[in-house]
């Protein structure tokens, strides 16, 4: 079984024991049921990660940091997801694979074909929930940097907030440059954007709108990709193309 791994974003002092966070204490001691001495690892979600040994004193979960480790598991390049807001939970299969692939920064964008609508505290709720996914993700992958997730946004936000993000790629099945060819036309790129429509896609006006801000249209493959399978299939091939994984 591999060590359980929490996120635990406050000081954390080597050679002392702390109190963990309510949270980290819970899923510690009733979720995985951990006992007294166990090992565990925090990480703060700025570098590296910690090892610890778990203690409960007067019923509360503490852990006893023993060690440092420096290893870093991200991909090599930056990789930005930009999602046209899905359907039902697709959100959170979307942040959890995107997560693992490496993503650095998912944005999310209240599209015109957006099936799903979002605002006041119903949007808070789901903006929370989708933090611990990312958490979550985190902490079962590896990877000792949180998936950041901006506020659900609209496309005029976007552009007008991120046109400093590099080498934006529209992904869209009707037309454009591949994207292996795109990428062998820029090989020593370190950060991509990528793009990506709701069910029914980017309407005509969003299109125009985007590519008049600079993005390049791609595709991928003869297929068209549901909106939960293109962005990971793109990050993926993103990754192994430029190898960055």
């Amino acid at each position: 079984m591999a060590t359980p791994r929490f996120y635990c974003p406050i000081p954390l002092p080597l050679h002392q024991t702390i109190a963990l966070p309510d949270n980290v204490a819970h899923h510690a001691s009733r979720a995985l049921r951990l006992r007294e001495g166990d090992e565990i690892i925090l990480f703060d979600g700025k570098q590296g990660q910690y090892h610890a040994e778990l203690l409960f004193m007067n019923g509360k979960a503490m852990a006893n940091i023993k060690h440092f480790n420096a290893q870093e598991h991200e991909i090599k390049g930056k990789i930005t997801l930009v999602q046209g807001l899905p359907s039902g939970d697709k959100m959170d299969w979307i942040i959890e694979k995107a997560s693992e692939l490496g993503v650095q920064h998912l944005i999310p964008v209240q599209a015109e074909r957006s099936v799903l609508n979002l605002s006041g505290n119903r949007l808070e709720k789901r903006q929370d929930h989708w933090e611990k996914v990312a958490v979550s993700a985190g902490e079962q992958c590896g990877r000792n940097r949180i998936l950041q997730i901006e506020p659900l946004q609209t496309l005029a936000q976007f552009i007008a907030d991120h046109a400093h993000l590099a080498h934006q790629l529209l992904c869209h099945p009707e037309g454009g440059t591949s994207l292996a060819a795109y990428l062998k036309t820029q090989p020593d790129i370190q950060e991509i954007c990528l793009i990506v429509g709701p069910e029914g896609g980017w309407s005509k006006r969003e299109l125009d709108a985007l590519t008049k801000s600079g993005a390049s249209q791609v595709t991928y493959g003869s297929r068209v990709l549901r909106t939960e399978t293109a962005g990971l299939a793109l990050t993926a091939a993103c990754s192994a193309l430029m190898d960055w994984v």
